[in-house]
């Protein structure tokens, strides 16, 4: 797992789930603007049955029952991962003209983005266990920007640090 250097908040919360997990030896390897998070086991597979070769946007990514049953128990913890690492939480801003006037106003948002169509329906799915109101402004993100929602996802994702 590589993780920006931006973020050592996120580094050592992979760690310590790598460690909860499965894996006893965690190490650390420098990388150009990122640490590599690596943990070796042949029981990765295991807990990961999605993973394999080629691009995961080109091959089923489906939940096994299990794993469905703790999303569904731990879904803030679930959209944290994926906020996380494939999301962003910016402050969007528009113009609008009255009476002559333009006038900034600024609000915060939430965007995530994946070319896979399965992780994309299992982030909005999480996000509707959650109440959280969001929709799809292109094919391959999701959009939350209403204030109440937005409130909810800081809520349940926490700051990216």
């Amino acid at each position: 797992m590589s993780c920006a250097d931006d973020w050592p908040k996120i580094m050592d919360d992979v760690e310590a789930a790598m460690r909860e997990v499965l894996a006893s030896s965690v190490c650390r390897v420098r990388r150009p603007g990122c640490m590599e998070i690596k943990a070796y086991s042949t029981h990765w597979v295991c807990l990961f049955p999605q993973h394999g070769p080629g691009r995961k946007h080109t091959r089923p990514i489906t939940l096994e029952h299990w794993q469905q049953e703790l999303v569904e128990r731990h879904t803030a913890a679930f959209l944290r991962g994926l906020f996380h690492s494939d999301g962003c939480r910016i402050t969007n801003w528009a113009t609008r003209t009255v009476d002559g006037r333009t006038t900034r106003h600024e609000y915060p948002r939430w965007f995530f983005s994946n070319e896979s169509a399965d992780i994309l329906g299992l982030c909005s799915a999480g996000l509707d266990r959650l109440g959280i109101a969001h929709r799809f402004p292109r094919y391959n993100t999701i959009s939350v920007a209403r204030r109440e929602a937005v409130a909810a996802l800081d809520e349940a994702v926490g700051p990216k640090a």
